[in-house]
């Protein structure tokens, strides 16, 4: 599951998102699958994922995203991304 969401000011504050690490990719198509889950906050970029048997998920600068841990997934970074990230 991928769920996207506008965040709040007050969301990413109680969070604490920006202090979690920053991770970013060129444009690139790669497999991926989640072996626990992943919330992260997109500071820049555009993005298109589609699990495995689903339908393509695409988010971009200001979504907050979850993926549930199990998922498998190919990554589509249409233009470069950077996020905030934190697993579990």
């Amino acid at each position: 599951m991928i769920h996207v969401e506008k965040p709040s000011e007050k969301k990413l504050a109680e969070l604490n998102v920006r202090s979690w690490p920053i991770w970013t990719k060129e444009i690139s198509e790669f497999p991926w699958e989640y072996d626990e889950t992943e919330t992260c906050y997109i500071l820049e970029g555009d993005v298109e994922v589609t699990p495995v048997n689903g339908n393509p998920v695409r988010f971009g600068k200001g979504d907050f995203v979850v993926f549930s841990s199990g998922l498998k997934c190919t990554w589509k970074i249409i233009s470069a991304v950077k996020k905030h990230y934190k697993f579990g």
